[in-house]
């Protein structure tokens, strides 16, 4: 299974683009910091993370501006050229307005 949730501060947006058939995708890019625990031990983890949401979920991610904190949830992949991960935004909580996944 595949699936990733993660509670995330929006940090960059980029510009509305189109994929091949048609749909709307933006890319941007997440911050994530929390602390965990790991072989009995308290762990900090911070990371950046690059995202894209495609569809519907478009609107919905740019209504949250710049800075705010949601919850995404969707799929980790391979970027297009083959380095590094890519998440995939299907879902996104964080206010009234959401996007199921």
């Amino acid at each position: 299974m595949n699936r990733l949730v993660l509670q995330a501060q929006l940090l960059e947006v980029g510009l509305v683009r189109y994929t091949p058939a048609g749909l709307m995708a933006l890319d941007c890019s997440l911050k994530h910091e929390s602390q965990v625990q790991e072989a009995g031990r308290p762990r900090k983890v911070s990371m950046e993370i690059k995202a894209v949401v495609i569809g519907d979920g478009v609107k919905r991610l740019q209504s949250l501006g710049v800075g705010a904190m949601a919850l995404f949830t969707g799929f980790l992949t391979t970027q297009r050229n083959g380095r590094g991960v890519i998440f995939h935004i299907t879902g996104i909580e964080g206010s009234s307005n959401s996007i199921a996944s």
